[in-house]
C-alpha cells in the first residue's frame, strides 16, 4: 500500500512540473506560426540550439548554430536589445534555451512552432 502512494506522489509531482514547465515557457516565449516567424526573423537574432551535425544536416537561412549544451558559456553571443528566435528539431530544445536566457536577463524570446521539422522555406546545407 505505501509503495503505491509513492508511486502515485511521485506520478503527480512530475505531471505537476511538467505542467509548470509548460506553461512558464508559454509565459516567457511566444510560438510564432511559420508566417509569423518569417515575417520577424529577418530583424532578429536567428538561433538554432540544435546540435553542429543537426545543423550541417540542414538549417534556416541566416541561423547562428548555438547549440543548447553550449548555450550557458556561449549566451553572451546573443544581444539583449533585440528580439531572439530560437527553433531546433522540434521546440523542446527552444523552451530550454528561453528558460535559461530568462534567467539571464533577455526578454522579446520567440520560437518556431513545430520546429525545424515543420519548416517549409529555404534551407541551407552543408555540402
Amino acid at each position: 500500500m505505501t509503495t503505491t502512494w509513492l508511486l502515485i506522489i511521485l506520478l503527480a509531482a512530475i505531471i505537476g512540473y511538467s505542467a509548470f514547465t509548460f506553461f512558464y515557457q508559454r509565459k516567457i516565449m511566444k510560438h510564432l506560426s511559420e508566417e509569423e516567424f518569417r515575417a520577424g526573423y529577418r530583424k532578429a537574432q536567428l538561433i538554432d540550439v540544435r546540435e553542429p551535425n543537426e545543423f550541417e544536416g540542414g538549417h534556416i537561412l541566416g541561423a547562428r548554430n548555438i547549440p543548447l549544451s553550449q548555450l550557458r558559456q556561449r549566451h553572451k553571443e546573443i544581444r539583449t536589445d533585440q528580439p531572439v528566435y530560437f527553433y531546433c528539431q522540434n521546440t523542446v530544445r527552444s523552451g530550454r534555451a528561453a528558460q535559461m536566457l530568462k534567467r539571464k536577463g533577455y526578454s522579446n524570446l520567440h520560437c518556431l512552432k513545430g520546429g525545424f521539422k515543420g519548416w517549409t522555406g529555404k534551407v541551407k546545407k552543408k555540402k
